[in-house]
């Protein structure tokens, strides 16, 4: 590919990693808007969920597609699905036909984020002399700025057009994408594949789809863990996912091929992703509810009240690349983000309803720079640990993990969160209740999270950067076709 080439696919595959992970977060400050407009309070969650548990669910899906088959074929479908749920979901006429509409869509966003890292690290390999890893990074700060832009623009089109346009926006940029992924993006076969994987993908989308509704149902705090509505749900859904490991080890072509776990480093950088989803969704989902219940603010600006939280990630992200680049290791850099974390989350422990300003933007800046380092170097460092030939399987899976974690972080702090305001608003006051809430569940979840990664990262071996050995006659051919 020529420079000019390069450049158009680049923005092409930042671009729809960008709307995938906004749409996670643009519909929240729309929904009191949507629920007003289209009824069905009692759904609201659903709005959220339906888009969350289709996306996690063909995640894995679609990364190892792609090492079969291809990642542009793959890439054009995510894109496709994406941009059509996208204008559906803005005609959405009911609450109903807005679920669906955003089931469909995040059958779509599955595709993008995975397939995103694996076609980064396809264009531009980590190896001495190449830039791969300042790549990384930048990828790692589109996933950081989703949450700068995400609630300011769903309160910008709410407030000054309509929550509908929250969607539409995607339609125009979308189609803009896919013409530079058809136009300019080569394609170079996967490796090939059997029969696919029937039983594996029907086990594993019915096993975390139930997980993922025990998840929703725990996470909105109206039922105990022991309840039917939750216990039930995860129950199925371990046991399914233990019948998912023995089917997988049978396939002739599993779609999360079992072997990858064997080695130390593929299966600890999972464990981390999974645990510093924890500190990730304690500061964004928390400290947003604690500006909102606690000062009374909107949701708009507390949206932009953790800006110093979310350009940290940005700018740390970015460092973590720099980093990597010039040392050619990620393992070092890696293990300090977890002090960061444990320090910026344990302050919050003095959170009150008086707490500065100033002084909570140092504390989200120190949330900040130890999350940004783990957005790109776990890529790179899943992406290490795998043969080529499975470099979008490791993609998808670090994205999975991580999608799970913050699930399991939701339920978690929801319920820690619930029963410490029902415990001390009768005492101290609604505001006071909530503050004493945050600073309960932030710590709690990001020193937790950051601990169990750290002891992670320190276990796991430390390598340099490998530029990934892919047969020559294979590039040769993808450019070619």
């Amino acid at each position: 590919m020529k420079p000019r080439g390069n450049g158009l696919v680049l923005l092409a595959v930042l671009g729809g990693m960008f709307l995938a992970m906004l749409d996670q977060t643009i519909v929240g400050t729309a929904l009191p808007r949507i629920t007003s407009e289209l009824g069905g309070s009692t759904l609201y969650v659903w709005v959220v969920t339906a888009y969350l548990l289709t996306s996690t669910v063909t995640v894995p899906l679609y990364g190892r597609l792609s090492d079969q088959h291809g990642r542009k074929p793959l890439l054009l479908v995510g894109m496709v699905v994406f941009v059509a749920g996208s204008a559906l979901c803005g005609a959405a006429q009911d609450m109903a036909q807005l679920i669906g509409f955003r089931a469909l869509q995040g059958l779509g966003a599955g595709a993008l984020l995975p397939l995103s890292m694996a076609l980064v690290m396809d264009m531009f390999p980590p190896g001495p002399g190449r830039s791969g890893a300042r790549v990384q990074g930048a990828l790692g700060g589109v996933m950081g700025l989703t949450y700068l832009a995400g609630p300011f623009l769903g309160g910008l089109f709410t407030d000054h057009a309509s929550w509908r346009w929250s969607f539409y926006v995607n339609v125009p940029l979308g189609l803009a994408l896919i013409a530079i992924v058809v136009l300019r993006l080569p394609h170079r076969p996967g490796t090939g594949g059997g029969r696919p994987d029937y039983a594996g993908i029907a086990v594993f989308t019915v096993a975390i789809s139930a997980l993922l509704l025990g998840l929703t149902e725990k996470g909105m705090d109206r039922h105990t863990w022991t309840d039917a509505a939750v216990a039930g749900p995860i129950a199925l859904a371990l046991a399914l996912l233990a019948v998912f490991v023995l089917v997988e080890r049978r396939a002739a072509s599993p779609i999360m091929p079992m072997h990858l776990f064997g080695s130390r480093t593929y299966t600890l950088v999972n464990v981390t992703s999974f645990c510093t989803a924890f500190c990730m969704y304690a500061g964004v989902v928390f400290l947003p509810r604690y500006f909102q219940e606690s000062l009374g603010v909107s949701a708009t600006e507390s949206g932009l009240r953790i800006y110093p939280m979310t350009l940290a990630m940005v700018a740390g992200s970015a460092l973590m690349g720099a980093l990597m680049s010039r040392t050619r290791v990620y393992k070092p850099w890696l293990v300090v983000s977890p002090f960061l974390l444990v320090a910026g989350t344990l302050l919050c422990v003095n959170l009150t309803a008086h707490t500065g300003g100033v002084l909570l933007a140092g504390w989200m800046l120190l949330i900040g720079l130890g999350m940004g380092p783990m957005l790109s170097g776990l890529t790179v460092a899943a992406q290490q640990s795998v043969e080529p030939q499975y470099i979008g399987t490791a993609s998808a899976n670090l994205t999975f993990f991580r999608q799970i974690g913050g699930s399991v972080a939701l339920a978690v702090g929801g319920t820690l969160y619930g029963s410490t305001v029902a415990a001390d608003a009768p005492v101290h006051g609604l505001a006071a209740a909530h503050a004493s809430a945050a600073a309960v569940v932030i710590p709690s979840l990001g020193v937790a999270g950051a601990v169990i990664a750290l002891v992670a990262l320190v276990a796991m071996p430390g390598r340099r950067l490998e530029a990934p050995a892919v047969p020559q006659s294979k590039v040769e051919a993808g450019f070619a076709s």
